[in-house]
Formats: structure tokens, C-alpha cells, sequence
């Protein structure tokens, strides 16, 4: 069975977001949420979600590349677990170091400096996450 799945990329002033089919195990970026202090607007998010209506949604996890915690994973998870809260949709976390970094190298590639638009690497980072947790997942609905 297919699954669409959301995926935000979440940051203090921006969060990242993608769609994907698990068909495909791709995914495609959507415009990325500003946030306030790590808060979203709520009703976007709400609006997103109306629109994609996803089975499950992933939140990157920031790590160190020691695979320790930060500052930004408790807020990851936080914001995870609000997600949850409030639209009732399953939520898991992925793994996302090295996804900024790739995400910078493929919007530099084809864009140069000026492609390296915040948003716009917060919304790839958002794919990698998804495509990566759909690699993980071999694109299977784990319900």
C-alpha cells in the first residue's frame, strides 16, 4: 500500500518541509515554514497537512556527528511530539546529520552561491531526511 509522508527539516527561524510517495521513495520540497523561536504558524502547518492529508510525517533529527545530542535535538523532538499532539498523525524521527551539508552541495551545483537561499536548503534537507528514511524503510508502510 502507498504512503504519503511528510517531512520537516526543523530550525529555530526556519522549518524545512517535503513531500513524498512511498512508491517512489522520492520526495519533492515544498516552500519551507518560518518559524519564530522554533515556532511554526500552526495554521500553515494545519493547511500543509489538509492539503497533503500524509500518513506519517518525519522530523529530522539534529545529531552531532558523534551521533550525541544537541541543543536543537530536544527541540526537534519537541516539536515532533506537538505534531502528534495536535493533527493525531504517526510521527517517527530520522537521522539527519550530513543532510544541510548535502542539501548546500546539490543547490550549489546547480545554482551557484546565489541558489543558496536558506529556505530552499532547509526544504532539500527536508527531502534528503524523507528519502533517506524511505531508503531505510525500503518504502514499506510499517502501520
Amino acid at each position: 500500500m502507498a504512503i504519503t509522508a511528510l517531512a520537516f527539516d526543523f530550525g529555530t527561524k526556519s522549518i524545512g518541509c517535503a513531500v513524498g510517495q512511498s512508491i517512489t521513495g522520492t520526495a519533492q520540497a515544498l516552500p519551507a515554514f518560518k518559524a519564530k523561536d522554533g515556532i511554526p504558524n500552526w495554521q500553515q502547518v494545519e493547511q500543509c497537512l489538509m492539503e497533503w492529508k500524509p500518513n506519517i510525517i518525519i522530523v529530522g533529527l539534529p545529531l552531532n556527528m558523534d551521533g550525541s545530542e544537541q541543543d536543537l535535538t530536544l527541540r526537534a523532538k519537541k516539536f515532533a511530539n506537538r505534531l502528534h499532539g495536535r493533527f493525531g498523525i504517526r510521527v517517527e524521527l530520522q537521522d539527519e546529520r550530513l543532510t544541510t551539508v548535502q542539501a548546500r552541495a546539490e543547490i550549489f551545483e546547480y545554482g551557484g552561491y546565489r541558489a543558496l537561499d536558506k529556505s530552499k536548503v532547509d526544504s532539500i534537507s527536508a527531502c534528503l531526511i524523507l528519502e533517506s528514511w524511505f531508503e531505510e524503510n525500503n518504502g514499506l508502510n510499517k502501520n
